[in-house]
């Protein structure tokens, strides 16, 4: 018992000397066949790895169709809690950055320790995936930092209940979105073990390419889930998210947000639901906030290891306001104004032999990713891997983000008619050397366009570009090294 404790107080210390920021501190309804699995199992969403696990080694989703969490295509049990450190290498060479002053071709260096910790007890399960580390660049805008990445989720089970905590955080020398595509290193951990589940409350929010410099992104959700019957349940949510930048001529915000949602398994795949969700988004130092009421019919099918679907749409009733703050010219338009519009979007994960093939699609109110007071945001994405052989690996990753600013004839900010399209391509591929080490090469292209109103000013005026990038990605990790 004294040897258990003491790896596990050993796994934590090392933890606690990697994280240099502390964080703020959806799952298949349960069939008619069993109630939910205790948090002592695994949760994971399937990973690009080596080690991909076969369908019949997959158990099923237990995450409710209208929680915060994003739906997968199974889960692996892992009959052991472990923790599991590792390091990694990456090189960039990309081209100019807006904003840079550069020209030519530039060159970032990441240096990280990873860490997965999976920790299970009869009625609870602990999982973190941690990267930390430093970047050098003789890019200008990026320079010479550091960078983090922390997923937490901590899950009880009580007969009918379940209560999850969750938190994801990442400071980035620029946006998450499209970041180490093709590689593991915008994955927290790294991705260097399938046994430990990321959060699976998705990305931070930034869509966009200009906000430039450092960033600091968390989002801290908890969630509770009740089973009504075997057939049903209801869940209930609390969110608290925020973006920060280093530099100035970005818009700091914060998400406050909560939901409410139902679930019924008409059979042993399909599941409808209703789910309402509220988001207030405020920003520092600016008069204006956001609230965002959405109220969405949903439906789910899932095929263990072969088939995640989800659709989800409704009515999305948006308040945008405007009250004056200290330093505010006299005679800057006040008030508030009030919109209906449509809220919506869908995801389908698909397990084929030795490969998965993902797509998503969101429509919806965003913070405005540090460069507007809030976006009217459609994202897509989509992402396919698959096992080439024994030791080696390719995956193809896409990514599009349009968004414009929150307006109406009523109240007009300067250059609140401005609105962009983002796109991000990559593809990769990877070879293992024996069980513990990984090699991977990536490009990704990154392009943006817009429309600018007149007299528009900020950062949200930044002209229109292209950047490539070529990624080399080296890690390595330990064995599991179990607790029990």
């Amino acid at each position: 018992m004294t040897t258990r404790y003491t790896k596990i107080r050993t796994a934590v210390t090392v933890l606690a000397l990697l994280g240099c920021v502390a964080p703020a501190l959806r799952a298949q309804d349960p069939g008619t066949e069993a109630p939910p699995k205790p948090a002592g199992t695994a949760l994971p969403p399937l990973l690009d790895d080596t080690s991909q696990p076969t369908p019949d080694t997959i158990l099923p989703d237990y995450r409710p169709l209208t929680g915060v969490q994003n739906q997968t295509l199974g889960r692996v049990e892992s009959p052991h809690s472990y923790w599991q450190p590792g390091i990694q290498y990456s090189n960039t060479i990309q081209s100019m950055l807006p904003g840079s002053g550069n020209t030519g071709w530039t060159i970032t260096n990441y240096i990280a320790a990873n860490v997965s910790l999976l920790e299970s007890w009869r009625s609870s399960q602990l999982a973190i995936n941690y990267s930390g580390g430093g970047n050098f660049s003789n890019d200008k805008t990026i320079g010479n930092g550091y960078f983090q990445q922390l997923g937490f989720s901590q899950t009880f089970n009580w007969q009918r209940w379940q209560l999850v905590f969750l938190d994801q955080l990442a400071y980035l020398p620029q946006s998450n979105f499209g970041f180490g595509s093709g590689t593991g290193l915008g994955l927290p951990g790294g991705g260097i073990n399938t046994g430990v589940p990321q959060t699976g409350i998705g990305s931070n929010g930034q869509t966009l390419f200009n906000a430039v410099g450092p960033r600091l992104s968390n989002n801290f959700t908890a969630q509770a889930l009740y089973q009504l019957t075997p057939r049903s349940s209801v869940n209930a949510s609390g969110t608290y998210a925020i973006q920060r930048f280093v530099d100035a001529g970005n818009i700091d915000s914060n998400n406050y947000g909560a939901s409410l949602g139902y679930n019924y398994q008409v059979n042993k795949t399909d599941t409808i639901g209703v789910v309402y969700r509220y988001n207030r988004f405020v920003y520092s130092g600016e008069g204006e906030t956001i609230d965002d009421n959405v109220i969405s019919l949903a439906y789910g099918k899932k095929i263990t290891g072969r088939l995640a679907l989800q659709l989800f749409g409704g009515p999305d009733i948006t308040t945008f306001n405007i009250t004056a703050v200290p330093g505010t010219p006299v005679g800057t338009v006040t008030g508030s104004t009030r919109s209906v519009t449509g809220s919506g979007g869908g995801n389908l994960s698909y397990g084929f032999n030795r490969g998965t093939f993902a797509v998503s699609y969101n429509h919806g109110v965003t913070a405005g990713s540090g460069v507007f007071a809030g976006s009217e945001t459609d994202q897509f994405g989509g992402n396919v891997s698959h096992l080439l052989g024994r030791v080696w690996h390719a995956q193809a990753n896409v990514g599009y983000a349009r968004n414009r600013a929150i307006n109406n004839a009523a109240i007009v900010i300067p250059g609140s008619q401005s609105s962009f399209n983002s796109v991000y391509l990559g593809i990769g591929a990877g070879r293992s050397f024996g069980p513990n080490t990984n090699f991977s090469i990536a490009y990704s292209a990154n392009f943006q366009t817009q429309g600018v109103a007149t007299g528009c000013v900020g950062s949200a005026c930044n002209g229109e570009y292209t950047q490539n990038q070529i990624t080399m990605n080296f890690q390595w990790k330990t064995r599991p090294l179990v607790l029990r």
